[in-house]
Protein backbone atom coordinates (compact mmCIF):
# COMPACT_ATOMS: atom_id res chain seq x y z
CA UNK A 1 0.00 0.00 0.00
CA UNK A 2 1.23 3.66 -0.77
CA UNK A 3 0.07 6.33 1.08
CA UNK A 4 1.51 9.72 -0.16
CA UNK A 5 3.51 11.92 2.28
CA UNK A 6 1.62 15.32 3.23
CA UNK A 7 2.96 18.75 3.13
CA UNK A 8 1.57 20.91 5.42
CA UNK A 9 -0.77 19.25 7.79
CA UNK A 10 -0.35 16.64 11.24
CA UNK A 11 -0.07 13.05 11.58
CA UNK A 12 -1.57 11.37 14.45
CA UNK A 13 1.22 8.57 15.47
CA UNK A 14 1.15 5.72 17.77
CA UNK A 15 -2.20 4.83 18.17
CA UNK A 16 -3.18 2.09 19.73
CA UNK A 17 -4.59 -0.52 16.85
CA UNK A 18 -8.33 -0.18 16.57
CA UNK A 19 -9.06 3.21 17.84
CA UNK A 20 -8.08 5.52 14.97
CA UNK A 21 -11.64 5.24 13.83
CA UNK A 22 -12.96 6.31 17.31
CA UNK A 23 -9.83 9.36 17.28
CA UNK A 24 -11.52 10.30 13.59
CA UNK A 25 -14.93 10.51 14.58
CA UNK A 26 -14.66 12.53 17.99
CA UNK A 27 -12.29 14.95 16.43
CA UNK A 28 -15.53 15.27 13.48
CA UNK A 29 -12.59 15.09 10.51
CA UNK A 30 -15.38 13.75 7.99
CA UNK A 31 -16.26 17.50 7.69
CA UNK A 32 -12.55 18.48 7.07
CA UNK A 33 -12.29 19.63 3.36
CA UNK A 34 -9.11 18.07 3.28
CA UNK A 35 -7.09 14.95 2.07
CA UNK A 36 -7.18 12.57 5.12
CA UNK A 37 -5.81 9.24 5.05
CA UNK A 38 -7.15 6.61 8.24
CA UNK A 39 -4.28 3.88 8.04
CA UNK A 40 -5.19 0.74 10.60
CA UNK A 41 -3.19 -1.86 11.97
CA UNK A 42 -0.17 -0.83 10.65
CA UNK A 43 2.96 -2.65 11.53
CA UNK A 44 5.20 -1.41 14.41
CA UNK A 45 8.61 -2.63 16.10
CA UNK A 46 7.61 -0.92 19.34
CA UNK A 47 3.58 -1.41 19.97
CA UNK A 48 3.16 -4.32 17.27
CA UNK A 49 0.46 -3.11 15.77
CA UNK A 50 -0.64 0.75 15.45
CA UNK A 51 -2.98 3.19 13.67
CA UNK A 52 -1.82 6.52 11.78
CA UNK A 53 -4.35 9.52 10.60
CA UNK A 54 -2.53 11.74 8.30
CA UNK A 55 -4.46 14.95 7.74
CA UNK A 56 -3.10 17.25 4.52
CA UNK A 57 -4.03 20.36 6.49
CA UNK A 58 -3.01 22.97 8.83
CA UNK A 59 -4.98 22.72 11.48
CA UNK A 60 -5.80 23.01 15.17
CA UNK A 61 -7.10 19.61 16.74
CA UNK A 62 -8.47 19.07 20.25
CA UNK A 63 -5.98 17.57 22.02
CA UNK A 64 -8.15 16.74 24.95
CA UNK A 65 -9.96 14.19 22.69
CA UNK A 66 -7.21 12.48 21.77
CA UNK A 67 -5.81 12.18 25.06
CA UNK A 68 -8.92 10.87 26.06
CA UNK A 69 -8.74 8.35 23.25
CA UNK A 70 -5.26 7.43 23.58
CA UNK A 71 -2.83 9.14 25.50
CA UNK A 72 0.15 7.00 24.45
CA UNK A 73 -0.19 8.80 20.70
CA UNK A 74 2.08 11.48 19.06
CA UNK A 75 1.12 14.51 17.25
CA UNK A 76 3.50 15.29 14.41
CA UNK A 77 3.52 18.82 12.99
CA UNK A 78 4.61 18.68 9.42
CA UNK A 79 5.52 22.08 7.49
CA UNK A 80 6.73 22.02 3.82
CA UNK A 81 7.04 18.20 4.04
CA UNK A 82 9.38 18.36 7.06
CA UNK A 83 8.59 17.42 10.69
CA UNK A 84 8.70 20.62 12.62
CA UNK A 85 7.69 19.44 16.04
CA UNK A 86 6.63 16.48 17.44
CA UNK A 87 4.16 16.18 20.57
CA UNK A 88 3.65 13.68 23.36
CA UNK A 89 -0.08 13.76 24.44
CA UNK A 90 -1.16 12.63 28.49
CA UNK A 91 -4.84 12.46 29.74
CA UNK A 92 -6.28 15.23 30.36
CA UNK A 93 -7.93 16.40 33.80
CA UNK A 94 -11.13 17.87 32.57
CA UNK A 95 -12.56 17.05 29.74
CA UNK A 96 -15.71 19.52 28.57
CA UNK A 97 -17.99 18.30 25.71
CA UNK A 98 -16.05 15.54 24.41
CA UNK A 99 -18.47 12.94 25.68
CA UNK A 100 -21.94 12.70 26.99
CA UNK A 101 -23.18 11.77 30.13
CA UNK A 102 -25.22 8.68 29.71
CA UNK A 103 -27.21 9.03 32.94
CA UNK A 104 -30.24 9.39 31.78
CA UNK A 105 -31.19 11.08 35.59
CA UNK A 106 -27.98 13.58 35.03
CA UNK A 107 -29.29 17.47 34.92
CA UNK A 108 -26.99 17.27 31.41
CA UNK A 109 -30.04 15.44 29.93
CA UNK A 110 -32.83 18.16 30.49
CA UNK A 111 -30.96 21.10 30.74
CA UNK A 112 -29.15 21.04 27.25
CA UNK A 113 -27.23 24.01 27.61
CA UNK A 114 -25.33 22.64 30.21
CA UNK A 115 -21.97 21.73 29.60
CA UNK A 116 -20.62 17.80 29.55
CA UNK A 117 -17.86 17.77 31.92
CA UNK A 118 -15.56 15.17 33.06
CA UNK A 119 -12.75 14.42 35.69
CA UNK A 120 -10.00 12.44 35.85
CA UNK A 121 -10.94 10.38 38.96
CA UNK A 122 -8.05 7.22 38.23
CA UNK A 123 -5.82 7.88 36.05
CA UNK A 124 -4.18 4.12 36.39
CA UNK A 125 -7.64 2.81 34.34
CA UNK A 126 -8.64 5.44 32.49
CA UNK A 127 -11.51 6.48 34.97
CA UNK A 128 -13.71 9.96 34.14
CA UNK A 129 -16.93 10.55 36.20
CA UNK A 130 -19.12 13.37 35.33
CA UNK A 131 -18.73 16.17 37.63
CA UNK A 132 -22.27 16.96 37.75
CA UNK A 133 -23.59 12.96 39.14
CA UNK A 134 -20.38 11.06 39.60
CA UNK A 135 -21.29 8.63 36.99
CA UNK A 136 -18.37 6.77 35.03
CA UNK A 137 -18.02 7.45 31.58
Amino acid sequence: MNIDSIQNGVVIDHITAGLGMKLYELLDLASLDASIALIKNVGSRKMGKKDIIKIDADIELNLDVIGFVDPDATINIIKNGKLVDKRSIDMPEILTNVIKCKNPRCITSCEQELDHIFKLTDKENKVYRCVYCETKA
